[in-house]
């Protein structure tokens, strides 16, 4: 496929608004249904989005010689999907959303043990400058620590190790045959745990927000997926951290919060680390 890094940063950027729109509805619906009612009906929308896509392609995504790979990926997915919403319920989304940027540091650590990737003494020192970033925002000793602040970075290191396994499953799987393992796992294990928790649901605006919820979501991914596709990952990965200038924003119009310095300060030291790592990956593979 014929790179397009133009084409590849608005999807990019695009995805990532989308995910942001779609982070902070779920934080409204949080307010009023369990965690495992939000998320379960966020991924019906990348299910039926896969679905759609396969009637469209009149084409079967489900066939790979790494069924037992992907399956651990779709678990991976479910429970980084669920644990963030746990988290999210109880503190500010941008203070989540700064959190989560932890998560490609824990692919450079995953990486090195997984994948027996070389890392250099410039990225291990930027690992332990970012995490020093995530002290920053969460002030250990200074301030009782939430336990949502723990189940982001639970959710963070499953995100990463999702990450891991998709480079894994990149040589031989195409993304959509990915997304459709991801969509059916996660759908098959969130419906197991509805009829213990399921609220119905009767507020005509709620209605209106799920289905916005997930089909925002649904969209965001598979945006994300198209600009890897099409584009350099080292030139549209930085875009992600987009994210949180539109929760922030979002924030403030619905919840009138706004981060403090320290979340500042802890989120540009995890960003700034963030994006260290990806110049030095560059410079490594262009080397």
């Amino acid at each position: 496929m014929e790179i397009n890094n133009p084409r590849g940063i608005l999807l990019m950027a695009l995805g990532f608004a989308l995910f942001a729109v779609a982070d902070t509805i779920a934080k409204v619906l949080l307010e009023y249904y369990p965690p495992l009612q939000v998320v379960f009906l966020r991924q019906l929308g990348l299910f039926f989005g896969v679905n759609l896509i396969m009637l469209y392609k009149l084409k079967w995504f489900g066939k790979t010689q790494n069924f037992s790979t992907q399956l651990l990926r779709g678990f991976t997915q479910a429970g980084s999907a669920v644990i963030f919403l746990v988290g999210l319920k109880t503190i500010p989304i941008a203070d989540a959303t700064s959190i989560a940027f932890v998560a490609p540091l824990f692919v450079i650590i995953l990486s090195y043990f997984i994948l027996k990737d070389p890392i250099g003494i410039r990225r291990w020192l930027a690992v332990v400058i970012g995490f020093s970033g995530t002290l920053i925002i969460i002030r250990p000793g200074f301030e009782i620590i939430n336990l949502g602040h723990l189940f982001i970075i639970i959710a963070a290191l499953l995100f990463a190790l999702r990450q891991i396994i998709s480079r894994l499953l990149a040589p031989t799987d195409n993304p959509l045959t990915t997304a459709f393992f991801t969509a059916y796992t996660s759908v098959f294990i969130f419906v197991l745990f509805q009829p213990w928790v399921w609220t119905p649901i009767t507020d005509k605006n709620h209605i209106f927000l799920f289905l916005v919820y997930a089909i925002f979501a649904g969209t965001a991914e598979f945006l994300v997926i198209k600009s890897l596709q099409i584009a350099h990952a080292v030139v549209v990965s930085p875009l992600q951290y987009t994210l949180l200038i539109w929760v922030t924003i979002f924030g403030f119009i619905i919840w009138g919060i706004l981060p403090d310095f320290w979340t500042f300060l802890g989120a540009g030291v995890i960003i700034a680390t963030g994006l260290y790592s990806l110049h030095r990956e560059r410079v490594r593979k262009s080397s």
